[in-house]
């Protein structure tokens, strides 16, 4: 357990789940750079509305725990992460939550954003915000400097306005700026789709969804080998981004049910829609589920995993991640059941598949990916 020291007091705070000896903390420099800010220029109080954008681990969120504070994400575990850092520090459940799908109600006082990896997302949230904040509110982003890109002050400028910065603060700067053509129509242009013929139907991916234009590399290399994976009845396409995976397996495989994960709300309302344009006739025989990978799956539950890991979050390199999902995978796969994935060579997921599995097999490779299987013996 960590204390975040802020202008607004000490907060124990996690990563969630926890981890022995993470060396990772639940916030950085431009979390407190942004509350030190809010309390140094008297911005909030009992009557303003806050939204929190992007908020990692509920760091903002908690901070400002007894406002009238809304937490808005793409990430489900940001937000698991939120309310759980909340109760750690025995605060009663009182955070709004919106998923980044999900429409803002009413207007707000207080916009506070962590800028995001991705400059589509952040796009897709500024466009969106629109309708939910008049001139009079007071917008500051915050992030990394060795994080922040030529791209989302230009971004911010397009869509909300004018912008000035702070000067950089423990490697950290803030980003003020307010409303301005309130009345201008922007279209927003997400979701975005396009055709590819390995999979024979237009594909929908909404702003935060992997390789949004293209279908990535890796799955391409993992689609190609489907045809070798056997033919089973539980299936998951693990950290599924748009469903690609899961959509040509099943395309392959009829008999087979589906389960759709990833912790990102944008990437399985994705999947959803792809699978559904797909497969009108089977709308109701998948899952999409937003969580925390197979945590909530039950032993033995699944004959055939497929998955191109993630290795980061955010801008955080994590290779803890890709272990995870691959524990649980070997959890939940029954006897005999097997896990496929795709991966670059770097990363060196066959070492670690070997100790957990007993083996693994390599089906397939090139000068950068390498295909993987391995099958739950006992």
């Amino acid at each position: 357990m960590s204390v975040f020291t802020s202008a607004f007091g000490d907060l124990k705070l996690n990563r969630w789940p926890l981890r022995k000896n993470d060396q990772l903390q639940a916030w950085d420099a431009a979390d407190g750079y942004l509350l030190k800010h809010l309390a140094e220029n008297n911005i909030i109080n009992s009557s303003k509305r806050v939204l929190v954008i992007n908020d990692s681990h509920g760091a903002l969120s908690c901070a400002l725990h007894g406002h009238d504070v809304t937490h808005w994400s793409d990430s489900s575990l940001s937000q698991a992460d939120a309310l759980q850092n909340a109760a750690l520090n025995k605060q009663p459940p009182t955070l709004s939550f919106v998923q980044s799908i999900q429409p803002l109600q009413g207007n707000f006082d207080v916009v506070l954003i962590k800028i995001p990896k991705t400059n589509a997302l952040l796009e897709d949230q500024l466009i969106r915000l629109r309708g939910h904040i008049t001139k009079e509110t007071i917008i500051v982003a915050g992030a990394m400097v060795k994080h922040l890109q030529k791209s989302a002050f230009q971004t911010i400028e397009k869509i909300i306005g004018p912008l000035t910065t702070s000067l950089a603060v423990k490697k950290a700067r803030l980003i003020f700026s307010r409303l301005q053509n309130a009345d201008t129509d922007i279209t927003n242009p997400y979701p975005s789709s396009y055709d590819d013929p390995a999979v024979g139907v237009p594909l929908i991916n909404h702003a935060n969804v992997f390789a949004r234009d293209h279908l990535d590399i890796g799955s391409r290399f993992l689609m190609a080998n489907l045809s070798n994976c056997p033919s089973a009845n539980r299936v998951v396409d693990l950290a599924c981004g748009n469903g690609v995976l899961g959509i040509k397996y099943q395309q392959q495989h009829r008999q087979a049910t589906l389960q759709f994960i990833d912790e990102s709300y944008m990437a399985i309302e994705s999947a959803k829609q792809n699978y559904n344009t797909t497969f009108p006739d089977k709308l109701d025989d998948a899952q999409f589920l937003a969580q925390d990978g197979l945590s909530s799956n039950p032993v033995d539950s699944v004959d055939l995993i497929l998955c191109n890991p993630p290795f980061h979050q955010q801008h955080i390199v994590d290779e803890e991640i890709a272990n995870k999902l691959f524990h649980d995978a070997k959890r939940c796969l029954s006897k005999g059941g097997q896990l496929w994935i795709v991966s670059n060579h770097h990363l060196a997921y066959t070492d670690k598949l070997k100790r957990l599995f007993g083996h693994c097999r390599t089906v397939d490779k090139n000068k950068k990916f390498v295909v993987l299987q391995s099958t739950k013996r006992s």
